[in-house]
């Protein structure tokens, strides 16, 4: 049998049209006569103005065109009405005529339980749960958008204990023809079976409607439970819940049922399957281990992120860490446990990435520290006495850099490393900064500088950062000859000097008067692995190879041709 409500409307543009004018009418005179009936901020609109008229029309009736069947139509509408008026609005006599005139163009023949609902608010004879007298047993309902919540015997059980009525009508929505054999398994456990077309909302929009009159049917109604995962359904359960009634409201999250009482607003938990046996502790720390192996065999990376760890123990065992943690050390977090296993774990922070990593520790004949990367929380002060080794000389400390910077690019997998990272490492490793260290050496020079004169190391800037990696030749291309170790720039005569020879023997190699500036700089950082730029801002700070050249017009000659700098040797006066 067809449902009257999903029948297309002949006129439905004529209807709407008229529905539209009406409701526009409605609220020019509710602004003339009853003001206060409107919310505060639609009280001073001048509503009489063809503007003011066009855009309530404009916002009024996509909501209607679109709804599917006339009963979406009609809940599009009372929620329409509810942006503009207070509750008290619906209990007027106005609001009466208005369901008289929603019913007069309806095209069912019997009329929707949204119109007998609001036919009936708006008189003296709507039944509510504070009108029942207190000898009338009360009951509870329970409507379940069954598409996409799923309650089983265990879960009803769980349902019933919370509510204070018994659980006496229960009603489903859904398109029964897609769901199978469900109608046969809801009907034997006492549903009621609404079937819905198919459609995205169609069981929300049904059970909105439906829900939101059934108390009309059931005067003894107090408590209703409003079963659906959909987030519209928090509008009927406002509606419901002005009613006077207490509500629930039933939602699945991940593999639990959450259920928010109107009353109390606190929110009560069931487990869809039965609670996880907690491990012991022995068995627990076995278990992290075994998850970190596969991991790191899976990744070939000794770290493993927390998140990661905690998300595979979740889906193994079906309980969470922090459960199994709160069990056994009550008030402790998780990384707060792992720490109290110094000798089992190892924790990890990299600066600028979110997130801890976690590994097995191990204690090797070798010196351990060359395993830990930056940040390592370790309890052990062995390894701390390590860490504090003084470095005596310059060869030590580019050593001693390199493996820093070796070691973060094993652990993170990477060719290169954010600079800020080596940093880190040492500060961590020697309990301070590498600029004290440079100072104590007697270096007087900054770290970046110091970096880029050693060639163990290249830099390079990747928008705001600097990344370093190891220089030497085995890093490189099998097909890429190494470059001879130039000796340090220590003046600003030694870097015009090595300008000069390099352009003069660039200028005799390519047979032209000059060189693009470009190539030059390609050509110095290939034989000095640092820009040309760097070695000029080392000695004045806001400067460029550019500006370097320009101001020595005794020397270079500049120019700008053709969208780029090209430079040449500046020839003598005679």
């Amino acid at each position: 049998m067809s449902d009257p409500s999903s029948a297309p409307l002949a006129t439905d543009t004529a209807i709407i049209d008229q529905i539209c004018d009406r409701v526009y009418q409605i609220v020019l005179d509710i602004q003339q006569q009853h003001p206060e009936l409107l919310k505060e901020k639609y009280r001073t609109i001048p509503w009489r103005t063809p503007h003011n008229q066009s855009v309530l029309i404009t916002k009024l009736k996509p909501r209607l065109t679109q709804a599917d069947d006339w009963d979406a139509k009609l809940i599009n509408l009372r929620r329409f009405l509810e942006i503009l008026l207070l509750p008290s609005y619906f209990t007027q006599p106005s609001f009466g005529e208005l369901t008289q005139t929603l019913q007069s163009l309806s095209p069912q023949k019997s009329p929707s339980p949204l119109l007998e609902w609001v036919s009936s608010e708006s008189s003296d004879t709507v039944p509510s749960p504070a009108s029942v007298t207190n000898d009338s047993p009360g009951i509870a309902i329970l409507l379940l958008d069954a598409e996409n919540l799923k309650l089983d015997i265990e879960t009803e059980k769980f349902l019933a204990k919370l509510c204070t009525c018994p659980i006496q009508i229960k009603v489903a929505f859904a398109n029964w023809r897609s769901l199978g054999k469900k109608d046969a398994e809801f009907h034997s456990r006492g549903y009621e079976l609404i079937h819905v077309p198919p459609g995205k909302d169609s069981a929300d929009v049904k059970m909105a409607t439906v829900g939101s009159s059934i108390f009309i049917h059931y005067p003894n109604a107090r408590e209703i439970l409003v079963c659906s995962s959909d987030g519209v359904m928090t509008h009927l359960y406002n509606t419901l819940q002005t009613h006077g009634f207490t509500v629930y409201l039933v939602r699945k999250q991940g593999n639990i049922i959450t259920v928010l009482n109107s009353d109390t607003n606190q929110t009560q938990t069931h487990p869809l399957s039965p609670p996880a046996e907690i491990p012991v502790l022995e068995e627990f720390i076995n278990q992290i281990k075994t998850i970190i192996r596969l991991e790191q065999t899976k990744t070939g990376n000794p770290w493993v992120k927390l998140s990661q760890v905690s998300t595979l123990f979740c889906h193994h065992y079906q309980t969470t860490m922090s459960h199994v943690v709160s069990c056994h050390c009550p008030g402790k977090t998780v990384p707060d446990f792992f720490r109290d296993y110094p000798n089992e774990f190892v924790l990890h922070h990299l600066p600028e990435r979110s997130g801890l990593y976690i590994t097995l520790f191990k204690m090797h004949s070798a010196a351990p520290v060359a395993t830990l990367p930056a940040n390592t929380l370790i309890e052990s002060p062995a390894l701390h006495r390590s860490f504090n080794t003084v470095i005596q000389s310059k060869v030590e400390l580019e050593q001693e850099l390199a493996r820093i910077v070796k070691r973060l690019m094993a652990d993170l997998g990477k060719v290169s490393v954010p600079l800020s990272h080596v940093g880190t490492e040492f500060r961590h490793q020697y309990k301070q900064s590498i600029t004290q260290v440079l100072k104590d050496l007697n270096l007087n020079v900054k770290f970046m500088d110091f970096l880029q004169d050693c060639p163990l190391f290249n830099l390079k800037k990747s928008g705001k950062i600097y990344t370093v990696t190891i220089g030497n030749s085995s890093d490189k291309d099998s097909h890429t000859e190494p470059q001879p170790t130039q000796a340090p720039i220590t003046s600003v005569k030694l870097l015009e000097k090595i300008l000069k020879d390099m352009i003069e023997r660039m200028i005799q190699k390519a047979g032209t008067d000059d060189i693009a500036v470009n190539d030059l700089k390609k050509e110095f950082k290939s034989q000095y692995r640092k820009t040309a730029d760097t070695c000029v801002k080392r000695f004045k700070s806001k400067s460029s190879l550019i500006k370097f050249l320009r101001n020595r017009p005794t020397v270079f000659s500049v120019i700008f041709i053709n969208r780029e700098y090209r430079v040449a040797i500046a020839k003598e006066l005679n």
